[in-house]
């Protein structure tokens, strides 16, 4: 089943424009996978990358920016795996407002590595089966 993860927009991340400046999606993007681990496999990012020594960078990224954050907005982050192979990590993002209004929707792929090498390795098998129960629906 999906998570779903909230925030607020702070005022850091603004523009003059008054909405959420673009490159802060991916930012909280990223701070939503890191939470949803926890939730997911029932261990926290800091012990998959520092008792672990797993990373997860990002190999490829799109995203669609459908209505504008604002200051003060509640961001409703729904988070899925569409898939998990060998070494790769497909997520799935859907960020809306406190009143259900769609705002970015996008896809990461990540890559599982050793953070000591930072070779590309098979994403560990009791990872890989929690993160597979984690679907959209």
């Amino acid at each position: 089943m999906a998570v779903t993860l909230r925030r607020r927009v702070d005022f850091p991340m603004i523009d003059y424009a008054q909405v959420v400046f673009y490159p802060e999606y991916f930012d909280l993007a990223h701070r939503f996978f890191e939470e949803a681990w926890l939730e997911i496999c029932g261990i926290d990012y800091p012990t998959i990358t520092q008792k672990m020594h797993l990373g997860f960078p990002a190999v490829r990224t799109e995203s669609d920016h459908v209505a504008p954050l604002r200051y003060g907005d509640d961001i409703v982050c729904t988070l899925w795996i569409e898939s998990v192979g060998n070494s790769s990590i497909t997520w799935c993002y859907r960020f809306e407002n406190q009143d259900g209004l769609l705002c970015w929707n996008a896809k990461v792929v990540t890559v599982c590595v050793n953070m000591k090498t930072f070779e590309k390795q098979s994403v560990p098998q009791e990872l890989a089966e929690a993160l597979r129960n984690c679907t959209e629906h």
